[in-house]
């Protein structure tokens, strides 16, 4: 088989037929992050980021080698007595960062990696994932684990932060779809996902069950530019792809059994990262579409 190579956007050769479209395979090895790995989310400099590497409270910047494995290096520490979670990044390159035991958002500059507090989040249980809407607003999951309950917040572009929704399950992924016109959500211990209509004012309404699953967890959740759900079934081993209309399209398995969050990227957009916990790794897997959002 012709394999063919180019460079990525760090610089690095990459092997530009990954495979089998959903056909997983290791891009970072064992126990280079912690189990608290999480938060996937590519910059506009083409590299991955996630929380936690090598130690709880870092953030760590992984790049494509020529032989398509991905190596990883620290990128920043947080704050004392801060802990990370999600990772998205806005229009002009700035990150933002779940502070789930700092119970805010935190924002670094990539520029000289300096970290400032964005937005508190008065009376939440924990920041846990985050999702931006085309119209620069974004959304944070509050799951309170020990009550098996969560809430919701939306963020505006200057930092205020506003409670949207409470007594919900253990809210966990959050997703903004394509056109920014519904926002997604689900409950781990439900095993739920939920679909809200937005309003051009980041308001929600008209809350609809999407899809449940008879078994395991769900985590993380990032929309192709389709429209399709990509959910980390937590405890299945498994990213299920889940249309608009919630048909289960297909599952890809992992080697890992306790995936927590999962991001596009490459060159094309095509490429799926996949954080996962008991292994503290990170597999990857090729898409027909591009992700939603994919750090270009």
């Amino acid at each position: 088989m012709l394999l063919l190579a180019s460079c990525d956007r760090t610089g690095n050769l990459r092997n530009t037929n990954d495979g089998i479209p959903y056909v997983a395979r290791d891009y970072v090895g064992d126990g280079v992050f912690t189990a608290g790995i999480e938060g996937p989310a590519v910059g506009p400099d083409g590299a991955l980021y996630a929380v936690n590497f090598g130690r709880e409270g870092t953030i760590g910047r992984v790049t494509t080698q020529a032989d398509g494995s991905g190596h990883a290096e620290l990128f920043a520490e947080l704050p004392e007595g801060s802990t990370g979670n999600g990772i998205r990044f806005d229009a002009d390159g700035f990150m933002y960062v779940a502070d789930y035991t700092g119970h805010r958002i935190l924002r670094v500059d990539p520029r000289d990696r300096s970290i400032g507090v964005f937005a508190a989040l008065p009376g939440a249980h924990q920041p846990n994932d985050i999702a931006f809407a085309p119209n620069g607003m974004f959304y944070a999951s509050d799951p309170d684990w020990s009550g098996n309950s969560g809430q919701l917040w939306r963020i505006l572009p200057y930092g205020r932060a506003h409670l949207l929704a409470s007594g919900l399950g253990t809210t966990n992924g959050i997703e903004v779809s394509p056109d920014g016109k519904r926002l997604y959500v689900n409950e781990s211990a439900q095993r739920r996902v939920w679909a809200y209509d937005l309003d051009r004012n980041g308001e929600i309404s008209n809350r609809r069950l999407l899809i449940e699953f008879d078994d395991h967890g769900l985590d993380g959740m990032r929309c192709d530019a389709m429209g399709n759900l990509y959910i980390a079934r937590y405890g299945a081993g498994a990213v299920a792809i889940v249309s608009p209309s919630g048909e289960l399209l297909r599952e890809v398995k992992l080697k890992g059994q306790k995936p927590t969050n999962i991001a596009f990227g490459g060159v094309d957009g095509q490429t799926v990262y996949v954080t996962v916990q008991e292994r503290g790794a990170i597999e990857t897997f090729r898409s027909e579409y591009p992700g939603r959002e994919s750090g270009r």
